[in-house]
């Protein structure tokens, strides 16, 4: 049953269309402030609440209504790593309404979606008791959610995703992170997440069961932590924000898609995001990564004359490695620093890291660290020393910062410290352990990935296509994501062998791992697999090492949430194709279309396609070339957990 509030007679709705005219906005103002959705003229929720409640009074509780400004705009966004398009445009329609008690909400519709935010002009600081951000939807919906459990505030946005109808969704049943996907079931589909989340927490959100809808819930602020790993909240405040009382609060998003491709083409979190706060970002260099942590103990083989490991023969040989491939970054891992906890300063003694430094500068390596948030948390606390500034003049390029494993205001403060002082060292930041991307990026491009994913990391038998299949169409549509891709090792799920700990496998097509580079976004976009294991696979490690990390262009030519997706995107002059199913026993067939490739041209493809056996011998493939153009149609098989990865140049 749909429980709707009642409004005053006398309240005049607002509204609000797309510029194309196709999603339109409806404001009324009664008890609270309301907002319908609709797509095509077909409402999709109605009488969405939202209030912002203060100490002592709640902004948008019985809102009397001053002014109002309309306004559009039509600009171009040239993010400085471009994970979709080098060229982004941003051409919405506004509605800033203004509210007696020195308040506004601005509201802005997109040709794909909408946005809404709070704007308060308070004199000092306020107390942010919680944000109502509810809605009611207008049908049974299907909503695709990750839930915590009993991590609960703890969350590491690591969960596999669940599928539950709206209205058995209870107020008492686990939370969810964001993003989640709405299906409507009828024909829409709605991305529901938020950016610009500055000195404020990350948004949750629970189900309204039988009113059938979502409610917002925030974790509280920290009043006292505990030291660890990472730093543990043991008591929470009664309020989630204590923020300055006059500025804009975070954007909340809805990418409304009337086909799943537009999700994956969608822009919607860059065009929403703060303006960028580095001046010369020319030093912010996207790539490849070579990653040891996964293989660190398998690489073996007769150029392999030292004990496997984390030692200075095994990173050289990495780095060797990478400098071969012109891979630009090798990330050393957890297990390098003596004291990881506190002061990570000190090496292990397997590990004489500033002749590391020297010799990956030597090979053209440049080098990035794991380390640990506890321990820059406690730099930041202690003016003795300053690792950022320590590690920046032994040549380090840059830091993986792990296990914030939080989504509070401290928490969000800490990520905008810590990617200034990198920026401010010239050093480039991947954020693991940490929530999905909320719009900092693009304030300090020099994060170039975050982990909030269930990645390969997580083994074979809980990261498996069925759940990444969603991530092009939820997690990825947020920001940049740490996947860790790059496995050679593959198998269909009736052959894979628990506790083979000297190789590395994971379910899925050699094709299917492969068109990762392309589907998957990230500015450091790590090597998982060993050197041994690519050296005895060239073709397919010269197509990986050889796939750009950042794109100008991106064209879902084929897709259906969790179940495949076929992309195009270019980089300069050449064009990538990727493709990925789940693993339905079924092959799927596509003719698809190249239209979006130049007139006049001809293009040479070199494609890795799922071969004969790999229905059952997953590591089995076929290359094929062909010359395509304009207005062609390809035609390709996708088998159950397979792939397609493709080069036209």
């Amino acid at each position: 049953m749909l429980m709707l509030s009642v409004l005053p007679a006398q309240a005049q709705p607002l509204e609000l269309l797309s510029p194309d005219g196709t999603i339109k906005l409806t404001v009324t103002l009664g008890d609270k402030i309301y907002y319908d959705v609709a797509c095509d003229g077909n409402v999709l929720m109605r009488q969405n609440e939202l209030q912002l409640s203060l100490r002592n009074e709640t902004l948008g509780g019985n809102p009397k209504l001053a002014s109002q400004k309309r306004s559009s705009a039509d600009a171009e966004i040239k993010p400085v790593a471009p994970f979709k398009f080098s060229t982004i445009r941003n051409n919405y329609n506004s509605l800033l309404l203004n509210f007696k008690g020195n308040y506004s909400v601005e509201f802005r519709t997109f040709d794909d979606g909408i946005a809404y935010r709070f704007i308060t002009k308070k004199k000092g600081t306020v107390d942010v008791l919680h944000e109502d951000a509810n809605m009611s939807f207008t049908g049974d919906y299907l909503l695709h959610t990750s839930h915590p459990g009993e991590r609960g505030w703890a969350a590491v946005y690591e969960d596999p995703y669940s599928h539950v109808e709206s209205q058995q969704w209870n107020a008492t049943d686990d939370m969810s992170t964001l993003p989640i996907l709405i299906d409507t079931r009828k024909g829409v589909k709605i991305l529901f997440s938020e950016t610009d989340v500055d000195d404020y927490p990350c948004m949750f959100v629970k189900g309204r069961g039988a009113a059938n809808g979502v409610a917002s819930i925030f974790p509280p602020a920290p009043l006292e932590t505990e030291n660890g790993e990472n730093i543990r909240v043991t008591k929470g405040a009664n309020y989630i924000a204590r923020t300055a009382g006059t500025r804009s609060f975070p954007w909340r998003w809805f990418i409304i898609a009337k086909r799943d491709g537009q999700l994956i083409e969608s822009t919607m979190p860059a065009k929403l995001a703060p303006t960028c706060a580095v001046n010369d970002v020319s030093w912010i260099k996207p790539g490849l990564v070579m990653w040891d942590y996964i293989s660190r103990d398998c690489d073996f083989g007769p150029e392999v004359n030292y004990r496997v490991g984390l030692n200075n023969a095994a990173l050289k040989h990495y780095i060797d490695f990478a400098s071969r491939n012109k891979i630009p970054y090798f990330c050393i891992d957890a297990g390098w620093a003596k004291d990881a906890d506190n002061r990570p300063i000190e090496t292990i003694a397997e590990v004489d890291l500033p002749e590391i430094i020297r010799y990956a500068k030597e090979k053209n390596v440049d080098i990035l660290l794991w380390m640990l948030f506890g321990a820059i948390q406690r730099d930041f606390d202690d003016d003795s020393y300053d690792l950022f500034d320590y590690f920046e003049k032994m040549g380090v390029k840059g830091f993986k910062i792990d296990f914030m494993d939080r989504s509070d205001q401290a928490i969000s403060n800490f990520y905008e410290r810590a990617a200034r002082k990198a920026a401010e060292h010239r050093m480039v930041v991947e954020l693991h352990g940490s929530f999905t991307p909320r719009g900092l990026e693009y304030k300090y491009p020099n994060i170039l990935s975050y982990e909030g994913v269930l990645g390969i990391e997580w083994g074979a038998n809980i990261c498996t296509p069925d759940n990444s299949l969603y991530l092009p169409f939820i997690r990825n549509v947020a920001g940049p994501m740490s996947f860790t891709p790059g496995i050679m090792s593959t198998v269909q799920p009736e052959h894979l062998h628990d506790g083979i700990g000297y190789i590395v496998m994971m379910i899925g097509t050699r094709a299917h791992h492969m068109a990762y580079y392309i589907l998957f976004e990230s500015g450091l976009q790590m090597i998982a697999d060993s050197p041994r294991m690519f050296d005895q696979n060239p073709d397919c490690r010269d197509f990986i090492f050889t796939t750009p990390v950042t794109w100008d262009e991106t064209h879902a030519l084929a897709a259906d949430a969790g179940q495949y997706a076929v992309v195009a995107r270019r980089h300069g002059d050449k064009w990538w194709i990727g493709g990925l199913c789940n693993g339905i026993e079924k092959t799927r067939e596509f003719d698809l279309d190249l239209s979006f490739l130049p007139s006049g041209k001809t293009f040479r493809m070199t494609a890795f396609e799922d071969g004969q056996n790999s229905t059952f011998q997953a590591m089995d493939y076929n290359i094929r070339t062909q010359e395509v153009k304009h207005g062609d149609k390809l035609h390709i098989k996708l088998v159950r957990n397979g792939g397609f990865a493709a080069i036209l140049e």
